[in-house]
């Protein structure tokens, strides 16, 4: 008798770790989502993530670090990030973090967007660069970003071969179009032989005129194969530099002297939504040229809330909260009504960006400070209640300058006459 109660009972702890295990993955298999099923889907919000909190990328965060901001990003709807390379430990530790809180709760979901880095031959370095050698060190890279997305692939939809390697601009380290075609190539190539996998999306992420939304220079016939290689286009828009480079739609127009502060301001801020628009229409435009009819996302776009230099007060005088949180808004309901994903650049400040001076936009794109303030974007957040129970290095998430909004349009700059900005240019 006593042996069959023993029985009895493993049987029923039997059922019981079964039913567990069986509701576990069950919730698993349904927080595995293809990157088909979450790109240009509202419900799975897109953001660009560096964790870095010092003013170094050698002080990497720690995993505990990173759980933290997993949770604040949670919070706010994200469901997929974008890192941008793994040479550091930052990307594969991001990861391994998402992985240990989908341990802890099944119900925790993320995606991640994996950037692999690629240079030109002699980038960063004190030799010319050559734009048409590609870098040794980009096999390495590839590799790296092939093993990880093999370990993950609950965790890791997408792979993104370079970040703005095409662009002209990027004088450091650009690549021609052959170099991100070889290796987008490469990655399908695996796909195929089932040693990555199959619902895997490979990407480039680049400027809009590196996708043919550009001058003519970059309608090559390596970027038409490129655009048939890619499962979708990830391309970036920056209204906001924009303001300094090419302001035709930036400041504040005759007929509208008589409107409030707050509203040339707004008339500003959906005149460079608009901008953002029409080169997202002109890659579309450029991809239909070719007879391809594939996805384009929004890789990157932000607005910094500081900035001392070009788009401060001495310059185009369009980084401050107010704007942010303007041109968040704005961005989040087009791209969500259309079933664009953006990747918004970003989540949080990063000192590291441009460590020589503080005040530098570069490391003020973010929603949140450093220090875990929610900036103006936020705020509608924090009144809610999103973040109760949640902090950053010990800092309970709160308001930028006390939440009050009076403030910070009295502290944002009014759009100089467009009249004048001409002149200045």
């Amino acid at each position: 008798m006593k042996i069959n109660k023993t029985i009895g009972t493993l049987i029923v702890l039997s059922i019981l770790a079964w039913s567990c295990n069986s509701t576990s993955n069950k919730q698993q298999m349904q927080n595995d989502r293809t990157a088909k099923e979450i790109l240009g889907n509202p419900e799975y919000q897109a953001i660009s993530y560096g964790g870095y909190r010092q003013n170094s990328r050698e002080i990497q965060p720690t995993l505990e670090q990173l759980k933290e901001d997993m949770k604040l990003l949670s919070a706010i709807g994200i469901r997929i990030l974008r890192t941008y390379n793994v040479q550091l430990p930052h990307a594969s530790n991001v990861i391994k973090a998402i992985r240990e809180l989908k341990d802890e709760d099944p119900n925790f979901e993320m995606y991640v967007m994996l950037g692999a880095w690629i240079d030109c031959k002699n980038a960063w370095t004190e030799l010319e660069p050559d734009h048409d050698v590609e870098s040794e060190q980009n096999e390495a890279e590839i590799a790296r970003a092939v093993k990880i997305a093999n370990e993950y692939p609950d965790i890791v939809k997408v792979i993104a071969v370079g970040n703005e390697a095409m662009v002209k601009w990027a004088a450091a380290y650009y690549v021609q179009p052959d170099v991100i075609l070889k290796w987008v190539n490469h990655l399908q190539k695996l796909k195929s032989e089932g040693k990555l996998p199959a619902d895997l999306w490979i990407t480039s992420s680049d400027d809009f005129s590196s996708w043919g939304g550009g001058t003519s220079e970059y309608h090559v016939d390596a970027l038409n194969d490129l655009i048939r290689a890619v499962d979708f286009i990830s391309m970036h828009t920056y209204p906001m530099h924009n303001t300094h480079y090419n302001p035709e739609f930036w400041g504040v127009l005759e007929q509208e002297d008589s409107l409030s502060k707050e509203d040339k301001i707004q008339a500003a801020m959906e005149r460079s939504l608009e901008f953002a628009i029409a080169q997202y229409n002109r890659v579309k435009s450029y991809m239909e040229g070719l007879e391809v009819d594939k996805p384009i996302h929004i890789g990157e776009t932000g607005w910094a809330s500081v900035d001392t230099h070009l788009y401060g007060e001495e310059g185009s005088r369009a980084t401050d909260e107010y704007k942010e949180g303007l041109y968040y808004k704005l961005m989040r309901d087009w791209t969500n009504k259309e079933r664009i994903t953006c990747f918004y650049f970003e989540a949080f400040d990063e000192p590291w960006k441009d460590a020589r001076n503080k005040q530098g936009s570069e490391n003020h794109f973010g929603l949140f400070t450093t220090n875990g303030k929610a900036k103006y974007p936020l705020w509608s957040l924090v009144d809610i209640g999103a973040f109760d129970g949640l902090s950053r290095g010990g800092n309970t998430i709160s308001k930028t300058n006390d939440g009050n909004l009076e403030m910070i349009i009295e502290q944002s700059y009014m759009p100089p006459i467009k009249e004048e900005l001409e002149i200045a240019q």
